[in-house]
């Protein structure tokens, strides 16, 4: 588990720093590039499509987890428009909280509970 926080701090801090930067040299302007590449048919803009696919399936998960209480979906926004930055906070966060329990890291506390004698 040490490991798999050490991953996530690192992704975090990486991110981080590269954000700054290119919010250094090309501003704030993030949506009109994201979505402007998607609407050049390009791969850039196939990778964005791709990677908001998996922003949509994480805020999802995230929603889900919570099961879709309000607490949830806010969470499952900031999972949609925070990607791998607020992804690696959250797993960080639910790690601790689970005491290391990926059960119920990947679950939640009520669904992770009572499926230690499943194999999985």
């Amino acid at each position: 588990m040490a490991g798999f926080r050490g991953l996530l701090v690192a992704l975090f801090v990486s991110l981080l720093v590269y954000t700054s930067v290119v919010i250094n040299s090309h501003g704030w302007n993030l949506m009109s590039v994201f979505f402007g590449d998607m609407a050049k048919m390009e791969w850039s803009g196939q990778f964005n499509l791709d990677f908001m696919f998996m922003l949509s399936l994480s805020a999802l998960w995230v929603a889900w987890r919570h099961r879709f209480s309000v607490e949830g979906l806010v969470l499952a926004l900031l999972a949609f428009f925070g990607g791998a930055s607020f992804l690696a906070v959250y797993l960080f966060v639910i790690s601790l909280r689970a005491n290391g329990d990926m059960r119920q890291v990947l679950l939640g506390k009520s669904r992770g509970e009572g499926l230690a004698t499943l194999p999985i």
